[in-house]
Formats: C-alpha cells, sequence, structure tokens
C-alpha cells in the first residue's frame, strides 16, 4: 500500500512551499501550513510579503464550513495635513514603461498581518506557533539565495530598496568600482537631511549602492529575532508593545499618521464568504469591502448570461476563437467601469451578502452594453494549500511596493497602501479615517457540485497582481468550469487583460494569426513571453483521491505533492 498524501501546496517560491511542507509532514493541518508559508513569504518574497502589510484567507475546513479571515489594512484614525507628511513618488522601472509609486512615512496604513496570523491560529491551528514560525526563522537566519523573478522584483523596486539608510543596510549592496568603504556598514541618517532622503538617488549613500541580486545570499537575522519573539510574546508585542512604540514615534516626529490608538483598535474581521454559482458550480471568494471577489463574480455573471459566449466556448477551437477574446475583453472593461460606478462609497455594502453590483437588473444594463460594444505589479502574493482531510487554505498577502520605512530593530518594512494609486482611485490624502481599505485580492475555491462538469471535489485559487488579479483568476476559473482544463493547463494558459483602452495578450493563443484580433483593439500590446504582469494563480485541487497543484510560472510558482 502506497503512503497516503498530506496534500498539496501551491506558491510563489519554493522555500514558501518548503515551509509549508515541514508543517504538514510534522501533522499540521492547510492553515498551520499557510501560516508557515506565510511567515517564509515575508522572508524569501520580502517585496511581496511583510509583516507589515495585510491579506486575507479563506478557509474552507473539511466539514465545509467557509469563512474569510480579514486583515487587510487600515486607513489611520486621524489624517495629518498633506504639508507636514513625508510623503513623496519614486518610479519604478518596468523596461517597456515607468510606473510611479508613492512611499514614505505618509503611505503607510494600519498593518493587519500579524493580528490576521494570530486570529487564524487561534481558530483553526493545531501546532504552536513557534513550531509554524521555526522554518521561516531558520531561512532567514541561514539566508535564501535570490532567484530570477525575485532579482527583477528588486530591480524594478531598487529605488525603494535604498531610499532610507535603514531599507540600504536590508536591502542594499555596494555596487562595483566604489570605495571599499561600504556604505551598508555606513548607511545612517547622520548628515542626510530628510528633504535629501526623500530624493532617491540624489543621497551619497543611494548613489553607492544597488539592491540585492540573483544568486546572492539573503540573510535577514533580525526578522528571525522578531518572528521567534512574536511566536513567543504572541501579537501584543506588534500592537502594544515594543514594535508599536518604536512605529508610533517615529510616526510622530517623522511625518506620518499613525498613532498608538491605531495598533490598539485594529481587528482582524470574520467575514461570511460571498457565494455564487457559475454553470452549475459552486464559488466561493472574498466579500466586500473588498473588491476582487465581487468584481469576479460580477464578470462570471455577464459571461454565463451571454449565449454567444458559451456557444463560442462550446465549439471546436473555443478557446483560441478570436470573437470569444473579443468579448472577454469586453467582459474585464465593463467590469473595471463598474467598479468605478459602485466604488464611489466605502460603506455600499450590507453584511447580508445583498451585493448591488450582482442584482440581476443591474447585470442586465451590463449584458446590453456587452452585446452593443463595437468589436472593436504590485506587490502581493498567494499560497493555496488542500490538506489530507479536506481542509483548504486560500491566502492572498501585500505590502504594495513598501513604505522604504522600516521598524527599527525588526527588519520589517511597512506597507505604502496610502500611496497606491489603485487603491485610492479618489486621489491622494482624501481616504475616509478609520475603515477598512479595500483591495482587489480575491482569493477564491471551487466546490464542484456536478452540474454536468466531469469534476469532484474542491480547488482553491488566488493571485497576485494588482488589477490584474481580477482577470486571471476570471481567465483560471473559465479555464476549469468551461474548458474542463486541468490546474496546470489551465493556470499555464495564456491570457489577456484590457484596461484603459489597453488591451494586452499573451503569445500562445491558437496556431492562426491574432492581426484581426489585435486590429479591434486602438491600443494593444504583445507579450511574447508569460510574464507576471499578468497576475500569479498558484493553485491547488483535490477530488476526494488525487491532489493537483500548479504554481503559475509567471510569478516564480511552485507546487508540491506532500
Amino acid at each position: 500500500m502506497g503512503i497516503t498524501p498530506r496534500g498539496v501546496i501551491a506558491a510563489g517560491h519554493e522555500k514558501t512551499v518548503r515551509a509549508a511542507e515541514v508543517i504538514l509532514r510534522e501533522g499540521g493541518n492547510a492553515f498551520d501550513a499557510a501560516l508557515a508559508g506565510l511567515a517564509c513569504a515575508c522572508v524569501a518574497e520580502p517585496i511581496l510579503a511583510s509583516l507589515g502589510g495585510g491579506g486575507y484567507l479563506l478557509a474552507r475546513t473539511a466539514e465545509g464550513d467557509s469563512s474569510v479571515y480579514d486583515f487587510f489594512v487600515q486607513t489611520p484614525q486621524r489624517k495629518k495635513p498633506s504639508a507636514e507628511l513625508d510623503f513623496f513618488p519614486i518610479s519604478a522601472d518596468f523596461g517597456t514603461a515607468q510606473q510611479e509609486f508613492h512611499i514614505g512615512k505618509g503611505a503607510i496604513a494600519v498593518p493587519g498581518l500579524v493580528r490576521g496570523m494570530f486570529a487564524v491560529h487561534r481558530d483553526l491551528g493545531i501546532l504552536p506557533m513557534k513550531d509554524i514560525i521555526a522554518p521561516a526563522v531558520t531561512f532567514a537566519k541561514e539566508g535564501v539565495s535570490i532567484n530570477e523573478l525575485q532579482a527583477y522584483i528588486f530591480s524594478i523596486m531598487g529605488d525603494i530598496c535604498v531610499s532610507t539608510p535603514e531599507a540600504a543596510a536590508i536591502y542594499g549592496r555596494q555596487k562595483e568600482n566604489t570605495s571599499k568603504t561600504s556604505p551598508i556598514e555606513g548607511v545612517s541618517p547622520k548628515g542626510i537631511t530628510e528633504q535629501q532622503t526623500k530624493r532617491i538617488g540624489a543621497t551619497s549613500h543611494q548613489s553607492l549602492l544597488r539592491p540585492i541580486a540573483q544568486g546572492e545570499i539573503f540573510r535577514q537575522p533580525m526578522l528571525a529575532d522578531t518572528l521567534e519573539s512574536l511566536a513567543i510574546e504572541g501579537e501584543d508585542l506588534f500592537y502594544r508593545g515594543e514594535i508599536a512604540k518604536h512605529i508610533v514615534r517615529d510616526m510622530e516626529d517623522g511625518g506620518g499618521h499613525l498613532t498608538a490608538r491605531d495598533f490598539e483598535h485594529y481587528r482582524s474581521e470574520r467575514r461570511v464568504p460571498l457565494q455564487l454559482v457559475y454553470r452549475g458550480e459552486r464559488l466561493v471568494t472574498n466579500p466586500p469591502p473588498s473588491s476582487g471577489g465581487l468584481l469576479i463574480g460580477f464578470a462570471l455573471k455577464l459571461l454565463e448570461s451571454a449565449p454567444e459566449y458559451l456557444a463560442l466556448v462550446r465549439q471546436a477551437g473555443g478557446f483560441d476563437s478570436l470573437e470569444r477574446l473579443k468579448q472577454l475583453a469586453q467582459v474585464m472593461e465593463l467590469t473595471s467601469q463598474a467598479r468605478v460606478e459602485t466604488e464611489t462609497r466605502w460603506d455600499v455594502y450590507s453584511s447580508d451578502q445583498d451585493y448591488p453590483l450582482l442584482d440581476p437588473e443591474y447585470l442586465a444594463v451590463y449584458r446590453e452594453r456587452v452585446a452593443h460594444v463595437p468589436r472593436a505589479l504590485r506587490g502581493t502574493t498567494h499560497i493555496s494549500i488542500v490538506d489530507g482531510d479536506g481542509n483548504v487554505a486560500s491566502l492572498s498577502v501585500s505590502n504594495g511596493e513598501g513604505a522604504g520605512y522600516v521598524v527599527p530593530g525588526t527588519g520589517i518594512m511597512l506597507n505604502n497602501m496610502l500611496g497606491e494609486e489603485d487603491l485610492n482611485p479618489g486621489g491622494f490624502h482624501r481616504w475616509p479615517t478609520n475603515r477598512r481599505m479595500t483591495s482587489m485580492m480575491a482569493p477564491t475555491v471551487i466546490e464542484f457540485q456536478g452540474g454536468g462538469h466531469p469534476k469532484k471535489g474542491i480547488l482553491a485559487t488566488g493571485s497576485g497582481g494588482s488589477n490584474r488579479i481580477r482577470s486571471a483568476l476570471l481567465q483560471v476559473l473559465v479555464n476549469v468550469i468551461d474548458f474542463q482544463m486541468d490546474v496546470e493547463t489551465a493556470v499555464q494558459a495564456p491570457r489577456i487583460h484590457y484596461e484603459d483602452g489597453l488591451f494586452s495578450i499573451e503569445n500562445g493563443f491558437g496556431p492562426g494569426d491574432i492581426t484581426p484580433l489585435l486590429n479591434s483593439f486602438a491600443r494593444h500590446h504583445v507579450w511574447s513571453e508569460r510574464n507576471l504582469f499578468f497576475g500569479g494563480a498558484h493553485t491547488v485541487s483535490w477530488d476526494g483521491n488525487r491532489f493537483q497543484g500548479a504554481g503559475d510560472t509567471r510569478r516564480g510558482g511552485v507546487s508540491l505533492l506532500v
């Protein structure tokens, strides 16, 4: 007789997966393993995950009960005048394009990740927290070799990595052909004015530094100590203890919004998931105030109500049909419009799943728009796990790009969510106080009902990718349900994204000429290879007998059967 598998894991880094594997082998469940992976992601995927950020866990127990743990960031309870803020732009170089982000202490929202970790552990964990974070501590002390994807992300966000002496001491390395006196050893604020520090690349210490590169060993002893202390002392260390005190003092003196009240009053919320049915299969996803799950549901309902789309799906070669891709792009664009039209208020949705965006009459209006339309990197990572008992963990976390501010002595860079244009569509410094911020993150589970579909069991997925999260997950779900692809094929299949008049498409659709499709869009861009622009939908499934997993190669994905 063979050994019964303990589960399957998919995540964005080999070490993240290995940390979760250790916990499953030690008898932990999917939720213990997800927390271990999360702690390790803060070590191995440091621009994408941090104890200073926030996220969501969609938890489905073996008994079939589902809930969402919302530990995303919160807006501060007070708002300083913009003239008093440490808040400034930096430019990220994506090679083919530049994108501006805002960082500094004035860009930091109240972190929720630590509170969320302990809330999940209290409710669902079975191993001690010390054991759960042990793999991450080991990797932080021994060091992780920077892989190609992480090196690429570091290169894009290089200005943030050396934007402050404290950040440069962790993420910076001395450039070649410079003074042998290591700027890392001398990167202290002494002699550098605050205004100089804000001018990315202008200070002498910055001009001598570069971010860590591929193949170099990245050690984080301070973060290892912090993780160990949290396991012993608990979440109060972060929200009421020395860590909070350090942050509050630096915010008061240095142009940030956060106060002691923000930390003391932050709570992780346990929410009823958004549930909907698409072509007979039950989907469970992230509810408001996060917007991602609702927008994915909206897009699926538009597709479901379009008989011409279903006809295209069912025809031979339907996946590669240029007409199908046109309609899919139109649905993406209408979903963006719906987001703008319904997100003018932060409290637009009640807690009883009475969501206007999914109202049949509202959908009908947009269905008409589809029918009459002329045929014409954000710092996020995801972990999906199913264990041998049938527990499912779908976990998405983000630190934005990081604010450049590192909490003294901890190795923790805090988020820059108040400087994220995607999260502040009304403009910077206009956010309402003391509110959970919205996000596109949408950890999702399919519970196959057998509605004419040969698959049984459950599937968990989620993605990074800012506004591309919803289009990445939409296409994975369509691939699995409409085209009945296996997990690996569904995740690695080429994708499109349409937003703000720009049609983006990955190479790999069909054997034919896609020029007629491109001619339907005035602005278009063809990506020759799979790219992290299109998200990273790390996905797992279990049918009661067989586990499957797929780490999305666009974002360094790895999957492992344990």
